[in-house]
This record gives structure tokens, sequence and C-alpha cells, in this order.
């Protein structure tokens, strides 16, 4: 068993490595048509009922790509969940948000 602190870690690790697998040098898409300046809103909307999972990991990944980004949880990790629910929005940077 590893501890919390390994753990968070391990996580850590995970999304530094997502995030270079898949972003790479940069999200070139975003830098040729949104302006630096942009700043925008985002939500995750349910799409069918169940029980939400990994909105803390999320969290971790937008605070990782830019921690100017602004997070609001409605709805937390093991709720139940219906179509039609927003569990947060975040806000910020455009550029930011589509990198995460």
């Amino acid at each position: 068993m590893i501890s919390e602190a390994q753990f968070q870690n391990e996580l850590q690790l995970i999304i530094s490595n997502a995030i270079r697998e898949d972003v790479g040098a940069g999200d070139f898409s975003s830098l040729a048509c949104i302006p630096a300046s942009a700043r925008g809103k985002a939500k995750l909307l349910v799409k069918d009922e169940g029980i939400i999972a990994g909105v803390a990991f999320a969290k971790m990944i937008f605070e990782y790509v830019d921690a100017d980004l602004k997070i609001e949880t409605f709805i937390n990790d093991g709720a139940t969940v219906k179509r039609g629910d927003v569990v947060f929005h975040v806000s910020g940077s455009s550029q930011s948000i589509l990198k995460a």
C-alpha cells in the first residue's frame, strides 16, 4: 500500500504524462484560432444516468494546466446523476480550458 502523498504524486505523474503526450509542444489548433486573451466557460453536462466519477481528478487536471482557472462544482464524485445534470463549470483562459 502506498501513502497518500505517494498516491498524489502518482496522479500528478499521470496528468503530466498525459498532457505531454496529448498536447506536446502546444495545442496548435487553439493557438492558431483563439486569441491568448480570450476568456471562456465550459460545463460538464451529464448525458445519461449513473454515478459520477472523476470530478476530483478533472479538477487536478485543470489546476495542472492553469492554476487561474476557476471551477465551480455542483455534483461531487459518487453522486447519482441523470441526463441534463451539470457537474461543474470551469472558466478562465479559453486556450487553457481546451488544453485541459
